[in-house]
């Protein structure tokens, strides 16, 4: 597991490095002291819950680094589990979220770095999502691929309103996989053998 030194957090935050001590010996940030000289050392994962817990919004130089979650949204439960289950393959985490106010609560806890999103859903549509996608702070660079049965235009409506990539339903596995190893390419992960 990653850690950091206090000064990339502080770095990171743009504060200053005795806040980040600060955060420590509050408990408000989870670290541990190195043997001998003391220094504080804290693990990315904690650094993380610490940004979610207190609304900061994930460095850049962390979000695209280490962070391979997706998040679908998708209304169609086989649907959902098939998309799933390619990106898994693929080697990322994935998360469901079966309607658009459920994707959006877990937009909000899981912080993905990408989100498959269908724009035909009861309630919440797809472009209601996107909106809120594009004009949340904490989640306004987070990459959307719309995958969606409905019409050209509405997919360019969608391209329009801020997705990264558009897709047809039914779609080709290895499209889906090409798409978003194009938008978030996997860190270190070159070694896996394809799925057979």
């Amino acid at each position: 597991m990653k850690t950091l030194t206090t000064g990339e957090i502080a770095k990171m935050c743009d504060v200053n490095l005795r806040t980040v001590i600060r955060w420590i010996d509050r408990g408000d940030l989870k670290g541990f002291k190195l043997p001998g000289r003391g220094n504080n050392r804290v693990q990315l994962e904690d650094f993380l819950h610490f940004l979610q817990a207190h609304g900061m919004p994930i460095p850049p130089e962390l979000s695209s680094e280490e962070n391979s979650r997706i998040l679908i949204i998708d209304d169609e439960a086989a649907v959902a589990r098939s998309i799933g289950r390619v990106l898994r393959s693929a080697g990322y985490d994935t998360e469901i979220a079966n309607d658009g106010f459920q994707g959006g609560s877990l937009l909000m806890k899981q912080q993905p770095a990408l989100v498959t999103l269908d724009l035909r859903m009861p309630g919440i549509s797809g472009y209601d999502v996107l909106k809120f996608i594009r004009t949340t702070p904490e989640t306004a660079t987070t990459k959307v691929i719309v995958i969606s049965a409905l019409d050209q235009p509405s997919l360019q409506r969608a391209l329009d309103e801020g997705a990264d990539a558009v897709l047809s339903k039914p779609f080709d596995n290895q499209q889906l996989t090409d798409l978003v190893k194009a938008l978030l390419p996997l860190q270190g992960q070159q070694h896996t053998s394809p799925a057979e």
